[in-house]
Parts: C-alpha cells; sequence; structure tokens
C-alpha cells in the first residue's frame, strides 16, 4: 500500500526495527518477545486499504469506521482489545488568518500503536524521531506513544493560541484607533471571520477535555499507573489552550458589541449634522418663501432697504445657529 503505509516499525527495547509487511508476523513477534510493540503509520487509508490492518490487529468495527471516515470530535473509547482515541491537530495560517483542523486517530493494544491521520497537520514525524531519540521512553511501550502524540497536539495548541492572541490584539487596536477609515462592514467582517476561526479552534481543543480526564485516571487499559502523571500534566496544557480560547472568544464579543456600538456613535454624530444642516438651510428658505408669495399688501415691500435688511437678518441668523451647533458639537 505505497502512500498509506507512512511508517512502520517493531521497538524492541525502545530500539527501532524496520517491520515487514507481514503485519501479522510483526505483531506475534512483538508480543512473544515481550517489552516491544509495533507503531504502524498511515495516511487517509480507504475502507480496502484498512481491511487487512483491520483484522490483524483485530480493531472494533466501530472504531475502524471512525477512522476511515473522519469528522469525529476529540473522544477516546475503550474497548475489549483496544483504546481508540480522536485527536485534531490544527493549523494556523498567520498570512490567511485560518485555523484549519486535521484528524488524528491512534488505536493503543497490548503490543501495538495505529496512527491513521486525515489532514496536512500532524505532528506524528516529529513525535516518532523524538522518541527514537529517547528509547527510556519508548521502552514503557504504547501508553509512551498515545502520551507522546497527545503531548505534542496539546502543546500545539497553547502555540496557536497565542498566535490568535496576537492576532486579536492587532484587530482590538484596528477597532478602537482614534482615526479610522469609513468602511466599517470590512471591520465588522473581519472580527466576524476572527470568531469562527477561534470556533473552528475551539471544536478542537473543547471536547478533549473528557478524554485527557479519564486517561488520568484508573481504569483505562493499556495505560499503566506511572504514565497517568503524564497525562495529567498534558491536561493541565489543554487546560490552559482552553481557557486561553474562552478568552479569545470572550474578548471577540466584546469587541464586536464595542465596535457596533462605535457605529452607532458615528450615525448619531452625522444625524446630528446633518440635522444642523438641515436647520441653517431652513431658515432662509424660510424668509424667502414668505417673501416670494404674491401678495400686494405685505410688510417692507416698497422699502428701500428692504432687501439688503432680509439678507442682513438672514446672515445673523445663520451665523447665531452655527455658532450654536458649533458650540453642542454638532458641527
Amino acid at each position: 500500500m505505497p502512500g498509506v503505509i507512512v511508517d512502520c516499525a517493531i521497538y524492541r527495547e525502545g530500539r527501532r526495527t524496520d517491520c515487514a509487511a507481514d503485519f501479522s508476523g510483526a505483531l506475534e513477534a512483538a508480543r512473544t518477545e515481550g517489552h516491544s510493540f509495533l507503531w504502524l503509520g498511515m495516511y487517509e487509508p480507504t475502507e480496502d486499504e484498512f481491511a487487512l490492518v483491520r483484522s490483524e490487529f483485530a480493531l472494533h468495527p466501530l472504531a475502524v469506521e471512525d477512522a476511515l471516515h473522519a469528522h469525529q470530535r476529540p473522544k477516546l473509547e475503550v474497548y475489549d482489545d483496544s483504546l481508540f482515541v480522536v485527536l485534531k491537530p490544527i493549523t494556523y495560517d498567520v498570512e490567511g488568518d485560518t485555523v484549519t483542523a486535521s484528524e488524528l486517530m491512534v488505536f493503543v493494544g497490548d503490543s501495538f500503536v495505529v496512527t491513521v491521520r486525515h489532514g496536512r497537520a500532524s505532528p506524528l514525524a516529529a513525535v516518532r524521531r523524538r522518541l527514537e531519540d529517547h528509547p527510556e521512553i519508548l521502552r514503557h511501550g504504547p501508553g509512551a506513544v498515545l502520551y507522546a502524540v497527545s503531548d505534542a497536539v496539546v502543546d500545539h495548541y497553547i502555540e496557536v493560541a497565542a498566535e490568535l492572541q496576537v492576532d486579536m490584539e492587532e484587530l482590538e487596536a484596528e477597532v478602537f484607533a482614534p482615526v479610522r477609515g469609513h468602511d466599517t462592514r470590512n471591520t465588522a467582517a473581519q472580527i466576524y471571520s476572527f470568531k469562527r476561526e477561534v470556533l473552528e479552534f475551539r471544536r478542537a481543543t473543547g471536547p478533549l477535555a473528557e478524554p485527557m480526564a479519564r486517561l488520568q485516571s484508573p481504569g483505562v487499559p493499556f495505560v499503566h499507573d506511572h504514565a497517568r502523571p503524564f497525562f495529567r500534566d498534558v491536561d493541565d496544557h489543554l487546560t490552559r489552550a482552553n481557557e486561553s480560547v474562552e478568552a479569545l472568544d470572550r474578548l471577540l464579543s466584546d469587541i464586536l458589541a464595542a465596535h457596533l456600538a462605535q457605529m452607532g456613535v458615528r450615525q448619531n454624530d452625522d444625524m446630528r449634522k446633518i440635522s444642523a444642516w438641515a436647520a441653517l438651510a431652513a431658515v432662509p428658505t424660510l424668509i424667502a418663501g414668505i417673501y416670494g408669495m404674491n401678495f400686494n399688501d405685505m410688510p417692507e415691500l416698497r422699502w428701500p432697504l428692504g432687501y439688503p435688511a432680509i439678507l442682513a437678518l438672514m446672515a445673523l441668523i445663520e451665523v447665531s445657529l452655527y455658532r450654536l451647533f458649533k458650540r453642542r458639537g454638532w458641527l
């Protein structure tokens, strides 16, 4: 299955040995030797491509269905012969301000680990290299691999949360800048778009809290007692990531409310200015309209100074209104 199997190795006392295509033989050898386990990594296998793995490792049909079709929430399922853990690694494109979630399924048994990933974001290669440089960790078996993968995924959550925090502060500075452009719709769209990215991040981190809590508790098979404190450390990091994403979500809601309030204040200012200019235009219009009526008997019609007097009255009223509106901040 070229391209589907990313890596396959048997780890004896923490030391790597490449495995052959016969998974059954390699798994039997790992179980017979003791202190050994098989780690098989796959990328987006089809049902036919995964059929051999399913039969050789005796994986549960429900877990296999989830691993093949993806689109799962982070979770932990306990079956008779294996654990099934779903993780959602994420990447953040700083240029496009987009959060992209992938999926990583981990099967853990007595002498094997099978990882199936969907999407581009994956820490598996780096985790495998790091573990192979520390065979004393790999000696603890499949549970150590599950811890290392979970720890890498959760630690990256904290890094992404820090990057989102920086971008959120830039957006906040733009919203509260003293001098702003006229395109307020673009700012609102940016806030909504950023809020959607935070929601995508939250879908990856929030549901993972319950599986991490279970992994640090007694009673979960294939996880030794000495590994539980390490999962507690992962859970602490996950709590930090969840607190960060919740704080980001609240701040974005506050920024959006402040932006909408600013738009309302700005519209009120515009309406005051329009009303003030309308009042300035109404006074001469009113006077000119009165003296434009076709009546013979009207005061000052035959007065030689009537025309300049009316113009002076209009100017006086206009100046007075302008100063009044200016003093009250309407203009």
